[in-house]
């Protein structure tokens, strides 16, 4: 046997190593770390998403959830963890933020992490008391503050987090004079609100879906660039001639850099097939949420799109790394 015969048949023996490697994948369960706590839009979707890619895949997509350290724990156990297709994570807006305040951060988000796809987008809603305020009157709530001999007490979900800087932008477009308060989340913002200890809080509609429903709270705004079809009445922040407010919550789907990249067109695919399932969308879009998949491609310039337009939001606005 010569030896370029011998180097062409180990070539043929890697390729059919290579190629039985991905046939078998998966061969055991996936899975899909939320680095924050049960509950709220981004388990919903983790969860939604995660029944359908297990039923088409053929193995268990388990939700891990490793909330801590406003998302770092469960972030920096996704980027650390083994390359193989069997650990995916649920990324977000908050992760664009979290380079530009956070001093010390355990992983980068366009280094550690390979983009499988996007998954949907969801505008921000200005919630306020119920009994006060009608639905859409934004303009009489700029009217009070702008009136009030004190800020406007607005709570977010923590230095840093988009509601807080949502917070800062509407004082810089409307020119009140805005007191942010932290909270541990938007369901103790939310029920404040409703109590009238606070004036309003920036979140999503599946955050405040239950309040709403109730009647105990109401929508001023929205930060899309349209009206939601179940809201006519509430108009966009552009509407309400405020400038610099128009962006969206979102999510994407990621796995550890290096992953093979046939392994992650495979979880992009059936990403993609899950967000397109009837189920799914009946499911997700009541929460207000626009499902969207995306190319890997797509989502790597879109993330890195976010993540300097933030950086330039944090610094206009003053905000110092902690």
């Amino acid at each position: 046997m010569t030896l370029l015969f011998r180097r062409a048949l180990l070539l043929a023996c890697a390729c059919l190593v290579g190629t039985s490697a991905l046939a078998a994948f998966p061969d055991k369960p996936v899975r899909l770390i939320v680095p924050w706590a049960p509950g709220g839009s981004t388990d919903a979707i983790a969860r939604a998403i995660a029944q359908r890619m297990g039923e088409s895949l053929g193995q268990s997509v388990i939700v891990d959830n490793r909330s801590g350290a406003s998302g770092r724990i469960g972030t920096e156990a996704a980027a650390k963890a083994a390359p193989d297709g069997y650990t995916i994570a649920l990324v977000e807006l908050p992760h664009a933020i979290a380079p530009a305040v956070t001093a010390k951060l355990p992983y980068d988000l366009l280094k550690d992490f390979t983009p499988i796809s996007l998954v949907g987008t969801s505008p921000l809603l200005l919630f306020v008391n119920g009994s006060k305020y009608k639905a859409g009157d934004i303009q009489g709530f700029l009217k009070d503050g702008r009136a009030s001999a004190t800020p406007v007490a607005l709570a977010h979900s923590g230095s840093g987090s988009i509601s807080h800087l949502s917070s800062e932008l509407l004082a810089g477009a409307s020119g009140l004079k805005v007191n942010a308060i932290p909270y541990r989340g938007s369901a103790p913002a939310l029920t404040d609100v409703a109590a009238e200890q606070v004036a309003g809080h920036f979140a999503t509609l599946a955050s405040g879906a239950s309040l709403l429903s109730a009647g105990k709270i109401s929508v001023l705004m929205t930060t899309g660039p349209t009206r939601l079809a179940a809201m006519p009445q509430v108009p966009t922040a552009r509407e309400a001639g405020l400038a610099g407010m128009q962006f969206n919550q979102w999510w994407a789907l990621v796995a550890p850099a290096t992953t093979p990249i046939d392994v992650i067109e495979r979880l992009r695919k059936e990403a993609v097939a899950a967000l397109d399932h009837p189920a799914t969308r009946e499911r997700l879009t009541t929460l207000g949420i626009d499902l969207k998949g995306s190319t890997r491609d797509e989502l790597r310039s879109f993330m890195r799109d976010e993540v300097g337009h933030w950086g330039a939001v944090v610094r206009k606005i003053g905000l110092k790394p902690e």
